[in-house]
């Protein structure tokens, strides 16, 4: 009688499971049937939001259902980050994570409320951003060396997009590097922080080239050096500031993550429709456009990724001198 008991019981178990594994093949079969929340970490204007609604408008179309940008900037990153952390694992959530707001931000929490290789999946790493050296055009410097030389002469600002972005960190490496003292002024994003030194209010900032390309272009900023470690087709006629300061390299990283839990299949529908989105001629143009080189992967590789950023991001914060808040 026991044994017949038994059977029934695990009968009825193998029928619960069966069941609940259909019902989610079944949600996944029939992903997405409605529109997925594309959380990006940053102020509308900033280069991440820029390159997100690049990839995002077209992804729309490839995947079947739009992406609607949720801006959530704040604290370098961290209350997007947050967000993506605690939304439902269902595949309706994603964030578009940049070198700032997972490996800066999260460096300089005394108590970090996140990690950015255990706390989330990841789908697919779609780009890599140079940073760029600008100055106003009425600022009598045309080189990297000019802007150094100016520097150490007299008070300059250097804008960022706030403490933990990546401006805000490449900028504290390239002043300790190059030996140089400026006054950070911090803004609420990288739009504002661009437009204080289109408006002169700042003289300089070492910013993603998606967020200064277009006026660089249109000749309302001086381009005068870039983070990559040589010369690049992306960025032109713009020197690598390497040559200058022998061995920087400085630049950034963006790709999606999702909240832990999300199943697998779903995250490789997005991934494949990340890869197609990124590789269309018309998206390539559109980040050639912003000097941003498309790289793409496996969410083994973009994890990998991550933790090389976090661990090359600590040793920076350390070598310049910045502490947790």
């Amino acid at each position: 009688m026991m044994n017949g008991v038994r059977q029934i019981s695990f009968g009825l178990c193998v029928a619960v499971v069966s069941a609940s594994a259909c019902a989610a093949e079944s949600a996944d079969a029939g992903y997405p049937a409605r529109p997925i929340r594309m959380l990006v970490p940053n102020a509308p204007g900033s280069s991440v939001d820029t390159l997100s609604r690049i990839i995002g408008n077209k992804m729309s179309e490839v995947i079947g259902q739009q992406l609607v940008v949720d801006n959530r900037a704040g604290a370098g990153g961290i209350v997007g980050m947050e967000i993506a952390k605690n939304a439902a694992p269902d595949g309706y959530t994603l964030i578009s994570a940049t070198t700032a707001a997972s490996t800066v931000a999260v460096l300089l929490m005394k108590k970090p409320t996140f990690h950015p290789v255990t706390d989330y999946d990841h789908v697919s790493q779609f780009a890599v951003t140079a940073n760029v050296l600008v100055v106003h055009p009425g600022q009598p410097v045309k080189s990297t060396k000019e802007l150094i030389d100016l520097a150490k002469a007299k008070q300059l600002n250097m804008a960022s997009a706030g403490a933990g972005s990546q401006s805000h960190l490449s900028g504290a490496y390239f002043m300790s590097v190059a030996n140089i003292q400026s006054l950070h002024v911090p803004y609420k994003g990288g739009g504002p922080s661009v437009a204080a030194v289109l408006a002169g209010e700042s003289q300089w900032t070492l910013t993603p080239a998606a967020a200064v390309m277009t006026h660089v272009n249109a000749g309302k900023l001086r381009a005068i050096g870039h983070s990559l470690p040589g010369k690049s087709a992306l960025m032109g006629s713009i020197p690598p500031i390497a040559e200058t300061i022998p061995g920087f390299d400085y630049s950034g990283w963006q790709g999606f993550m999702i909240p832990k839990g999300t199943p697998k299949p779903i995250i490789e529908k997005l991934r494949a429709a990340v890869i197609k989105t990124a590789n269309l001629p018309e998206v390539k143009n559109l980040l050639i456009a912003q000097a941003t080189e498309v790289v793409t992967g496996t969410p083994e590789d973009f994890r990998k990724v991550i933790a090389d950023s976090l661990a090359k991001n600590a040793k920076v914060i350390k070598a310049i001198g910045l502490k947790a808040e």
